[in-house]
């Protein structure tokens, strides 16, 4: 009932940046938070970034001051500036939310390789 489009992931050399994005639809009555994660190859998915329906935001201390997490209705995106080797990984966006039935959802996308070069 709800998809998640994931977009922006690529290559860029260490210290550039890139934007992602991700477009829920469906029968959204509500999206109550959105989170991005990534996982390296090896490692655990760790949690970047989460927004808040209030706007309240929380990141990683990793990211702190380079990435910058924003929504736009149900667009969720990520601003990941001074990019590093080590913010290589695939990236997943999450929602959490109420559908117009009155369901609660919990969806994932479909991730979305960002790869820094040194």
């Amino acid at each position: 009932q709800v998809q998640l489009v994931e977009s922006g992931g690529g290559l860029v050399q260490a210290g550039g940046s890139l934007r992602l994005s991700c477009a829920a639809s469906g029968r959204i009555l509500r999206i109550n938070s959105v989170g991005w994660y990534r996982q390296a190859p090896g490692k655990q998915r760790e949690l970047v970034a989460r927004i808040t329906s209030g706007d309240s935001t929380n990141y990683a201390d990793s990211v702190k001051g380079r990435f910058t997490i924003s929504r736009a209705k149900n667009t969720v995106y990520l601003q990941m500036n001074s990019l590093k080797s080590e913010d290589t990984a695939v990236y997943y966006c999450n929602v959490l939310g109420r559908t117009t039935t009155l369901a609660d959802f919990d969806s994932w996308g479909q991730g979305t390789q960002v790869t820094v070069s040194s």
